[in-house]
């Protein structure tokens, strides 16, 4: 019985996530989906990550997963990105519904992207379609090298593996390598980054390939923002929705 209705939940998740993706479409948003620990950094790293994609000319917006609280979404909120606080109420993982109400919250004409931070657990993100573009994995290094063995589907179903914290790496006993192996022998189509929120780290690297893969998507969107900007620069327009 239990196999039922996981089965069934999963095979009502993808319906909605596909209308979801079809949400995104209509609008030329691109959606990442940020799973991980708690602790990993995961707020900072979307925070830094969003910030410097706006100097680019790309406008994000954050969904943002929580058992309870409103603590990150008011930090967000507090640097000027539109946010929504999802909280589960004790759900481990973030499902494509909850996405898909959420989204008339946003103005979603003034987007490019959204990022969703979803709950922080190593194993149930990973089962759940959302709608996204893009996966990130987030792995901070203060977590031990042994994550990407004992919890293998998230790092296996992510697009990108985010090696966070990378500055604390001379602080502890971190087998790189081995994290690295055991990654792309289960994924060696996973894109990698040692990312310092800190220092700036690869920042500027993984910010590069996040414009490259909206620009595959949407390819006139980030001319067309490049364009306003420019115009804004100059004195043509006085406000810009980017």
């Amino acid at each position: 019985m239990q196999i039922k209705v996981m089965r069934q939940i999963l095979e009502w998740n993808e319906d909605v996530s596909s209308k979801v993706r079809s949400i995104l479409q209509e609008k030329n948003i691109y959606m990442v989906n940020v799973m991980g620990s708690p602790g990993a950094g995961k707020t900072t790293f979307i925070v830094n990550l969003i910030k410097y994609l706006r100097d680019k000319g790309i406008s994000s917006g954050v969904i943002e997963g929580d058992i309870e609280g409103t603590i990150d979404a008011e930090r967000i909120q507090k640097e000027g990105f539109p946010v929504v606080q999802l909280n589960t109420e004790g759900a481990c993982h973030i499902e494509a519904k909850s996405i898909e109400n959420i989204l008339p919250y946003f103005d979603l004409d003034k987007l490019n992207m959204i990022f969703v931070e979803n709950i922080g657990n190593l194993v149930c993100p990973a089962e759940f379609d959302i709608g996204e573009n893009l996966r990130i994995a987030l792995l901070s290094i203060p977590e031990g090298d042994d994550k990407v063995e004992k919890y293998p589907l998230l790092f296996a179903e992510s697009d990108v593996l985010v090696l966070n914290k990378y500055d604390m790496m001379q602080y502890f006993e971190f087998d790189e390598d081995k994290v690295l192996n055991d990654t792309i022998s289960i994924n060696d189509d996973c894109n990698i980054f040692k990312v310092s929120s800190r220092t700036g780290r690869e920042i500027n690297s993984l910010v590069k390939f996040i414009e490259e893969k909206v620009k595959e998507k949407y390819p006139w969107q980030i001319l067309l923002n490049k364009l306003l900007l420019w115009c804004k620069s100059r004195g043509f327009i006085e406000y810009v929705w980017i």
